[in-house]
């Protein structure tokens, strides 16, 4: 057996929502990505299961309609953790502080801001579906 088939292979993150439209246009634009063949328009049947796709890396998005989803509360000291989160790292500071305000203008909510961190600065988000994510200088 090759070395490039003993493990799996990591394909892509699948973020349950209440509403998968508003939350793969939300990181769509945040993240720069394209939907997935097939996935750019609604759906009148539904959209249950949308992927998005960045165009230079094939780095996979899927969002996951559910009828009901408790958003995390971390990092309050309330009963529901955060699970999973996604990192997202820019180069600087300037860029960290843009995407800030990119990333609220979408409608992120801002759950935690270490961004005068001289060692690293961060900021953590919750999404329109409540899942946490950071942006951070690397």
């Amino acid at each position: 057996m090759s070395d490039e088939h003993r493990f799996p292979q990591f394909f892509q993150v699948v973020l349950d929502t209440t509403n998968a439209r508003q939350l793969a246009e939300f990181y769509r634009e945040l993240l720069g990505y394209q939907y997935r063949p097939g996935h750019e328009t609604v759906d009148p049947a539904g959209d249950d299961w949308l992927v998005i796709v960045d165009p230079d890396t094939g780095t996979r998005v899927a969002f996951q309609q559910v009828d009901k989803l408790s958003p995390a509360t971390w990092p309050d000291d309330e009963p529901i953790p955060q699970q999973l989160h996604v990192d997202l790292t820019v180069p600087s500071v300037a860029e960290l502080d843009r995407h800030h305000d990119r990333a609220l203008e979408l409608g992120a909510r801002l759950v935690l801001d270490r961004s005068a961190d001289p060692d690293e600065p961060l900021r953590v988000y919750a999404d329109p579906a409540g899942h946490p994510f950071c942006i951070f200088v690397a």
